[in-house]
């Protein structure tokens, strides 16, 4: 008994000391070189290359995507600053640190290895999965990525003097493991027995003093950012306080085992911080570390139960393996977790006990002893007895078949007693007896079991329901249901959905209408419901399919989405139910449950993502976690999570081979939401690859354009790869062309369909159907049309009796009874049965009104019963033709005379497009039609290939769509066409020909109808055949000048070579302005051989005639009238008297420029003005006084008596407007008419007559009561007048411009002002001429003069189609006054006025108000010198008296976001607070917050003073009185000489940064300018003056300054900038670019600031980045719309502007260019990637993925350069690895903003 007692005392104490065995070095996770390892280079203050993991990481809240090791026991998901700035500080650090053992490490000269590595490898992840599962029993975690970093015998960092102790020979041992799957992160900390034997460091700089920090062990979230403008400290979580909580370390553990500590520390719920593990007791015996065992994916815990949704039953585990869910003794379906025998009656399982959560799962069972067979299965089927969902057939047994549709699904055997699939050997399905359940664009395949669906080639598909590869979808649906938003229940009922998916590159974009306003903005993050059509048309990467392939068109998806952390949960089920007519998918949605409020008004952004699907036989499953961010004017921007389990259940065929993946990836590159209330419509866009998981498209490296999306492919085509970057493009089935530009084939016109015996082919977008003609319906294959049996149904009436034929049925009344059989009606006596529809047609036909019989008309023959007989001739014409009942022709049975008469017996078919034209030609009611071109068809109904037109006689050869083939036609007297040669394209001459051909029998009169010869080229004689002038024509077609002969002089010699057009020539061809060359009521002058003026000039019209000098002018006093002898052009002339007034009037209307129907002034013998007064063409008179003003009141209309001028004048009344208005214009300053000019037209009552006409040129337009043209009703002469009655579009740009110049405030038009002309849409004219200077000159789209194209009267007009050659540079005070006196000048306007070199005036005045003052060279006004009208101007020769002090910092800061917030900042919107000298308070707060904190002199914020306090933070003013505290002088400190230089702008300095080779020279860093006072971003520098250029948003100014030491800055521009952001210099041309991201625009200007305009100003919205690329002549943009991010490139001039890039960017900040490359480059803070492209859009590619917050971007020596946000610094790149390779941290840590390139010499 004694003995009995030792012994169990023994092993107790055996037992207790094994359990405070802590863990051997030996079974600590496998490290070193074997393991695949890297390792840490030796050192001091090391840190590792960027560890990309391969799958994002959760840390704390955070996404991170990239680690780095470093040597002093920390891992970060961020580059590590100087170990200086953390090595000696406790937690928190503030940047993100998980810190197994931060201290002062060293491992220089081989003390110790730092081993690192990121792994999938099952035993790793087994090992971990196991560690949580014990340390957080409630955990759901299957780990699928790992990250291993152990520090092997490292040791302290010691000083030589420090060596005595021997503290050099302690090293320590310890490791990190950190492991993750999409959701959460956990962190193991190993410290193996033996493995610390130090526990802290000294510090560096102790001075001698023995002192030791312990080392601190946790984690730190680092700083986060905090509302828009600052940082606060994160959460952290330390582990040890002292160093006898370090020797806890191995001593103790958390997880039952000493050395041991797992923590979870991160996830994509809500996580506030680190969570240890909770282990109750002591473990009894250690878990088996075997570093060796493995088990494939992860086999112990795949079995582990999940919660069951009360609403989703239909869930199955996404990471569950199938085979698990069989027990040896009944068949078993897991859902979530739960088992449920597959019974007869299965019962409904009990709910779990436990509620989950974020971090709060239910408990995992122990893993089940399983079949031997089972163990290690690598492949996932479901198991043959189990069933996911059932999919019965209608009637329980036969296959499903519909006599309206073609395309059936194939549908296995059910036990609905058993419910488990079976198969039935004795009803085995055979393609023989069942491929009608395979799509008509799918073939059937037999196997042993039964049979399946393949989609053919060029479709895909599961085999049931096929598509055209290539071709874009549509889906449409309803959507239903009820949604609580917050409190409130909202109602979804019936509304539309509507989806359009481009597959060729994987977009989807989705449409909900009439969506209620809560639930609309609540239901903007729900973008899975979009989401489905993404993945079902996914862009299929290399070894994948998309959900499409997989499921066809039938199938159920049941989403569950819970929002965090509101846990909110929304129920999402969506029912595909087939193919529609229009072969479209049908998709049916429910929606229930709630979801997070969301105010109106806001947006919601969501980031891209993927997802991993797993694939099992009948479902699909997935899991994932989202973040969304909410931005809204209440809360700003908010950041929300949601997760989202899915199942799409589906029909599979098990009778085939299974060959679809197990897992997928699901790449969504882009997610756009947003609800629009005005339309109440919730739009979802999304884009979506899928490909092998982890195979996404890799960076750097090449990727094809058919998988980058990047291809050039038309929508309706397929993007097929090749090698490389080359690939094809391939019209999609169904659609025809070169693959970049698609077209619909008419699969029913060219004969292409698949249909049968009596259907008929319906064509659709990239397909076809068949219908059944009437009378038929398709069979039991639903594809064969069978006759059906009307008669069933009993149609006739109950006294008749029926007979079913093919196709129709005949109903006949019974004897004693008459009708036509639907009708009958008994026979009494001898009383008649009523007419039927064919003896009334005979009858109508054969009598006409008048009693007579119409001869030649068509008479039906009717049979006994007065049906129509089925065969009808035409007595006349001898056509025959069958007949239906009703009498209506049936297609395709006319037979000419000559032909045998057609079997009417025969069934019908539909009619072809040839016959519906021929029929449609046809359209007199005998069926024949003279003079019109009627088409012959075939006997198939297909135009005949040549056709005739049998009044012309014209022939030609037609295609399958009987469009003309072009080169073809034929006169009559000419042979006929052979039209069985190939077609080649129309040439110019030919369209020209065929268009001018206007008419529908090919033949037009009056028109001028090209000649064209046999190979299409205009013949070099054109005659028209109207007029008989003829001329030559160069082979554009164009008239080539002085060749035109009128009819009766000779044809001219076209062979002749070519003279330029004289003055006279062009003066005659812009008068002959109609196309046939010749116009009527014009005047058009007469040039003699030489093309000079002829001597004497006639009006065609007026008969008028006068001599002319050499220039074309009339000579005063040679004018006669039609009925004088003309004038003698040789004789001089004698002066006359003097005209008068009067004369001179109606001369100038009479002469050269007079205007048919132009009003014509009477004058007596003396000159004088007859008192009434006539207008021949409208038939006025009205009364005028001696000056020839119209007398107000005296006007009368035509065929009223005029006035009485001579009796006693009325008191007039007041003129209106319209009447000043026409009287002004109808005499000019000086007493003339002006020549030309509109007088409106005033009604009796003096107010303008709604239509207004230009009596000169024609033009008519419709008017408002003030006169103004309404836009868009000006009609051309040759036009319908407009209708005065319609309402009115808005005026456009240059319909205002012109309006606003036409009449001043008193209704009066300005005389002398510039009015511009508008074309007949509103937009300017690319010609415009000034009316009263005679200036003409050529303007843009905006109607901005384009330089160099002005020119005088006497010049010839300029040619606005041809490119400008630039005039010499005007200066900026000419470009000044110039823009305001050009296209834009207004009346009032101040105009600069300029000397003779072109500088300003030192004296400026505004002629309009009268104020006066000085500019300085600039044109700036000089403050304290402007004075009022009425006052002396003051000399600007003088000295000017002071002014105020100019604003500050602070005050300039506090306006420029005043106007940001449109002049009304909210209470909670930050606005800098400035004291009475405009220094910034000491104190700032934000709004009327009591969120305060201090900042210096500068505006900067102390560290560490942040406060959310009632009581302010205690801050002591920095600023001490003006007076005492002058700023230092702003000049230059010169970079190194002779190097190449980086200059960057930081906040109030711009910096220098030497470059020695590639490397940064951070010794020799510098301040190269300081500029206080100013907030620099974009920076520049001219390698040939060696100057550098900078923007000030602060000072809102642009300025340079030189290289040499001393020099003082320059302000070059400082009006009309609102925040000038980039910069550009342009040293080839001396120019330079910038951006404005307030006012959104792009302007240039000079060097110097001179020459400065507008460049873009249209189509941007938050322009950011800019360069030029000299050698091209290429300015290129960003613009980070964040609702639409593009780059842009246009030439320096502003033209040929295209967009680069629109796609897969999110914040395009950096751009640069790569001269070796030629390619444009940029760096995105939104997609964190750098990547490049051609300036064609081609070659796009990935150089880096994992960027911080770039912000602006250099290219040199083959490495990138930029400026980083997150880290402020300068980071280098290598372009040829795409490794990081040097970074700078200055050492006053603030944002950096631009970044430029200085060297000595221009590179």
């Amino acid at each position: 008994m004694t003995r009995n007692k030792f012994t169990i005392l023994f092993i107790q104490l055996c037992w207790t000391v094994y359990v405070v065995t802590g863990i051997h070095r030996k079974d600590i996770f496998p490290y070193g070189t074997l393991s695949g390892d890297l390792t840490l280079q030796e050192g001091d203050d090391e840190t590792s290359k960027v560890i990309v993991l391969t799958r994002p990481m959760r840390f704390y809240e955070a996404s991170f995507s990239s680690l780095y090791v470093a040597t002093n026991g920390i891992i970060s998901t961020q580059d590590l600053p100087m170990e200086k700035q953390y090595v000696d500080d406790g937690l928190p650090t503030d940047f993100p640190v998980i810190a197994p053992f931060l201290a002062d490490l060293d491992t220089s000269n081989g003390r110790g290895t730092i081993y690192y590595r990121q792994t999938e490898s099952p035993t790793i992840l087994n090992r971990v999965a196991m560690e949580v599962h014990r340390g957080f029993p409630d955990a759901r975690f299957t780990p699928t990525h790992a990250v291993v970093v152990t520090w092997e015998n490292v040791g302290a960092y010691e000083e030589g003097s420090r060596s005595s102790d021997g503290s050099s020979n302690r090293v320590n041992t310890f490791q990190a493991v950190l492991a993750y799957d999409e959701t959460d992160t956990y962190g193991l900390l190993l410290y193996p027995e033996g493995g610390l034997n130090f526990f802290g460091t000294r510090p560096k700089e102790s001075y001698n003093v023995e002192i030791e920090l312990p080392a601190r062990v946790g984690f730190s979230r680092g700083e986060v950012s905090f509302l828009f403008f600052s940082r606060q400290e994160g959460p952290f979580y330390s582990i040890t306080t002292n160093e006898q909580s370090v020797k806890n370390l191995y001593q103790v553990g958390n997880t039952g085992l000493p050395g041991v500590w797992l923590f979870h520390i991160g996830s994509s719920y809500s996580f506030d911080n680190v969570i240890p593990a909770a282990v109750g007791g002591v473990l009894a015996t250690p878990p088996p570390f075997d570093a060796e065992a493995t088990t494939p994916e992860y086999s112990e815990y795949s079995d582990y139960p999940e919660f069951q949704s009360p609403t989703l039953p239909e869930f199955v585990e996404a990471g569950a393996d199938p085979s698990l869910l069989q027990s040896p003794d009944q068949p078993q379906v897991q859902l979530y977790g739960e088992e449920v025998p597959l019974t007869a009656s299965p019962e409904t399982p009990e709910s779990p006990n436990s509620e989950s959560g974020p971090r709060q799962h239910p408990a995992i069972p122990e893993p089940r002893n399983l079949p031997p067979e089972h163990s290690g299965l690598p492949q996932r089927p479901v198991p043959e007895h189990t069933i996911l969902e059932l999919f019965p057939t209608r009637d329980g047994g036969s296959p499903r078949h519909s006599p309206k549709d073609q395309v059936d699904s194939v549908v296995q055997g059910v036990d609905l007693d058993t419910g488990v699939i079976q198969y039935n050997g004795g009803s085995k399905e055979t393609c023989e007896r069942f491929s009608q359940q395979c799509s008509q664009n799918a073939y059937c395949s037999d196997y042993a079991t039964g049979l399946c669906c393949h989609c053919r080639s060029g479709f895909y598909g599961n085999g049931q329901h096929c598509l055209p590869s290539g071709a874009p979808h549509r889906v449409n649906g309803k959507v239903n249901g009820v949604v609580l938003v917050g409190s409130t229940p909202v109602e979804i009922n019936n509304v539309d959905l509507h989806a359009y998916v481009v597959v060729s590159d994987g977009r989807a974009y989705t449409a909900i209408s009439e969506v209620p306003e809560p639930a609309g903005w609540a239901l903007m993050p729900v973008a899975p419901v979009g989401g489905l059509f993404g993945w079902l048309f996914a862009l299929e990467l290399p070894n994948s399919q998309n959900g499409f392939t997989i499921t066809g068109a039938e199938f159920t998806r049941h989403a569950d989405v819970t929002f965090y952390p509101g846990n909110e949960r929304l129920s999402i089920v969506q029912t595909a139910k087939g193919l529609d007519a229009e072969n479209y998918l049908s998709v049916d949605t429910k929606l229930s449950g709630s979801v997070p409020f969301i105010p109106p008004g806001a947006t919601v952004q969501m980031e891209p993502f993927k997802v991993t699907f797993q694939y099992y036989p009948s479902v699909t499953t997935s899991i994932s976690v989202r973040e969304f961010t909410v931005v809204s004017a209440e809360s700003g921007a908010e950041t929300f999570s949601f997760q989202l389990r899915q199942n799409i259940t589906h029909n599979y065929c098990r009778h085939g081979p299974r060959s679809g993946p197990e897992t997928l990836e699901l790449s969504v590159e882009r997610v756009f939401a947003m609800f629009v209330k005005e339309e109440r419509i919730l739009r979802y866009a999304i884009t979506n690859k899928i490909g092998p998981v982890g195979a996404g498209i890799p960076d750097g490296g090449e990727v094809n354009p058919c998988y980058a999306g990047t291809h050039d492919c038309d929508t309706t085509a397929q993007c097929i790869p090749g090698e490389g970057q080359n690939f094809q493009c391939q019209c999609a089935t169904g659609y025809r062309g070169d693959g970049r530009n698609c077209y619909d084939i008419d699969e029913c016109a060219e004969h292409l369909s698949s249909c049968a015996a009596h259907s008929q082919c319906e064509n659709l977008q990239g397909s076809h159907r068949c219908l059944c003609q009437p009378g038929y319906e398709f069979g039991f294959d639903g594809r064969t049309c069978i006759d059906v049996d009307e008669c069933r149904s009993q149609p006739c009436h109950a006294q008749a009796s029926c007979t079913n034929s093919l196709g129709s049925f005949h109903c006949q009344c019974q004897a004693g009874y008459h009708g036509n059989g639907f009708q009958c009606h008994p026979q009494s006596g001898g009383s008649e049965r009523p007419k039927t529809h064919c003896e009334r047609h005979r009858d109508s036909a054969q009598t006409s009104q008048d009693g007579f019989s119409l001869v030649g008309a068509f008479v039906p023959e009717c049979d006994e019963a007065g049906q129509y007989r089925p065969l009808q001739c035409h007595g006349s014409t001898g056509h025959c033709w069958c007949v239906d009942v009703q009498g209506q022709e049936r297609a395709g049975t006319r037979a000419p005379p000559s032909s045998p008469r057609p079997n009417c017996n025969e069934p019908e078919r539909p009619k072809t497009q040839c016959e519906h034209h021929r029929d449609g030609a046809q359209t007199s009611q005998d069926g024949f039609s003279l003079g019109a071109f009627v088409p012959e068809c075939d006997e198939a109904g297909q135009y005949h290939p040549l056709q005739c037109h049998g009044s012309t006689g014209h022939c030609w050869c037609v295609d399958v769509q009987g469009q003309e083939r072009a080169g073809t036609r034929a006169p009559p007297s000419s042979p006929r066409p052979n039209c069985n040669e190939p077609e080649r394209p129309k040439t110019q001459c030919e369209h020209h020909r065929d268009g001018a051909q206007t008419s529908q029998d090919g033949f037009s009169l009056g028109a001028f109808v090209p000649e064209c010869d046999e190979a299409g080229q205009y013949r070099p004689l054109q005659c028209h055949g109207s007029t008989g002038h003829c001329w030559c024509v160069d082979v554009q077609g164009q008239e080539r000048a002085g060749t035109r002969a009128p009819p009766s002089s000779p044809r001219p010699n076209c062979n002749e070579p070519e003279r330029p057009k004289t003055q006279c020539e062009h003066h005659r061809d812009g008068a002959q302005t109609s196309q046939d060359g010749f116009s009527l009521g014009a005047f058009v002058p007469e040039c003699d051989e030489a093309g000079q003026y002829r001597p004497l000039q006639c009006h065609g019209s007026t008969g008028h005639c006068w001599c002319v000098d050499v220039q074309g002018q009339e000579r005063a006093g040679t004018r006669a009238p039609p009925s004088s002898p003309r004038p003698n052009c040789n004789e001089p002339v004698r002066p006359e008297r003097p005209r008068t007034q009067c004369e001179h009037h109606r001369d100038s209307l009479q002469g050269s420029h007079g205007g048919v129907g132009a009003f014509v002034p009477q004058c007596d013998e003396a000159g004088q003005y007859r008192p009434l007064q006539c207008h021949g063409s409208s038939g006025h008179c009205w009364c005028v006084d001696v000056q020839g003003q119209e007398r107000a009141g005296t006007r009368t209309l035509p065929g009223t008596p005029p006035t009485n001028c001579d009796g006693p004048e009325r008191p007039e009344r007041p003129e209106t407007q319209c009447e000043r208005h026409r009287d002004g214009a109808q005499t000019s300053q000086d007493g003339f008419s002006l020549v030309g000019a509109f007088v409106p037209e005033c009604d009796e009552a003096g107010q303008y007559r709604p239509l207004q006409c230009h009596g000169s040129t024609g033009h008519c337009w419709c008017v408002d009561v003030q006169g103004q043209e309404r836009a868009g009703t000006r009609a051309p002469p040759s036009s319908p007048r407009p209708n005065c009655n319609e309402p009115e579009r808005p005026k456009t740009q240059c319909e205002r411009h012109r309006d606003s110049v036409q009449g001043s405030q008193d209704g009066f038009p300005i005389v002398g002002a510039f009015v511009p002309q508008c074309d007949e849409a509103g937009q300017y004219r690319p010609l415009q001429c000034h009316g009263s200077t005679g200036h003409c000159w050529c303007v843009d789209v905006q109607g901005q003069e384009r330089a160099g194209t002005r020119a005088p009267p006497s010049s010839p007009r300029p040619n606005c189609n041809k490119p400008v050659r630039p005039e010499r540079p005007r200066t900026q005070c000419e470009h000044h006054r110039d823009s305001l006196q050009g296209s834009h000048g207004g009346v009032g306007a101040f105009v600069p006025q300029c000397d003779e070199a072109g500088q300003y005036r030192p004296l400026q005045c505004h002629g309009s108000s009268g104020h006066c003052w000085c500019v300085d060279v600039q044109g700036q006004e000089r403050a304290g010198t402007r004075t009022s009208a009425g006052t002396p101007p003051t000399n600007c020769d003088g000295p000017v008296p002071p002014t105020q002090r100019p604003e500050t910092v602070c005050e300039r800061w506090r306006a420029s976001l005043i106007e940001h917030y449109g002049s009304q900042p909210d209470p909670h919107h930050y606005l800098p607070q400035c004291d009475s000298a405009g220094e910034f308070n000491p104190v700032q707060c934000y709004g009327d917050s009591s969120y305060c904190w201090c900042v210096d002199k500068d505006g900067r914020e102390v560290p560490g003073t942040r406060a959310n306090d009632a009581v302010k933070p205690a801050c002591i003013p920095t600023v001490a009185p003006p007076t005492q505290r002058p700023l230092p002088r702003p000049d230059v400190t010169p970079p190194p000489t002779g190097g190449v230089s980086l200059l960057y702008a930081q906040g109030q300095q711009i910096g220098a940064l030497p470059l020695t080779g590639t490397r940064m020279d951070k010794d020799k860093s510098s301040v190269l300018l300081q500029l206080h006072g100013s907030i620099v971003v974009g920076v520049a520098h001219d390698c040939l003056e060696r100057k550098v250029y900078w923007t000030d948003i602060a000072g809102r100014t642009i300025n340079r300054a030189g290289l040499a030491a001393g020099s003082e800055p320059e302000v070059l521009i400082n009006t009309g900038l609102t925040s000038p952001e980039g910069l550009a210099l342009d040293v080839v041309r001396r120019r330079m670019f910038w951006v404005d991201s307030t006012m959104d625009k792009i302007e240039t200007s000079n060097l110097d600031g001179t020459g400065r305009r507008v460049l873009i100003d249209k189509d941007l919205v938050n322009p950011r980045a800019i360069i030029v690329d000299s050698s091209s002549g290429t300015v290129y943009w960003t613009d980070w719309n964040r609702e639409a991010p593009k780059i842009e490139g246009a030439s320096v001039d502003g033209q040929n502007r295209k967009v680069l890039v629109q796609e897969g960017i999110g914040l395009p900040n950096a751009l640069t260019f790569n001269p070796a490359s030629r390619q444009v480059c940029w760096g995105d803070a939104g997609t964190k990637r750098l990547e490049c492209i051609s300036p064609d859009g081609t070659g796009r590619q990935v150089i880096h993925s994992g960027l911080n917050y770039p912000f602006a971007m250099v290219f040199h020596a083959n490495h990138f350069y930029y400026t980083d946000w997150r880290r402020d610094a300068i980071i280098g790149m290598s372009r040829g690895t795409s490794q990081f390779t040097d970074d700078y941290l200055p050492e006053q840590r603030s944002h950096l903003y631009g970044i430029a390139l200085a060297s000595p010499n221009c590179l």
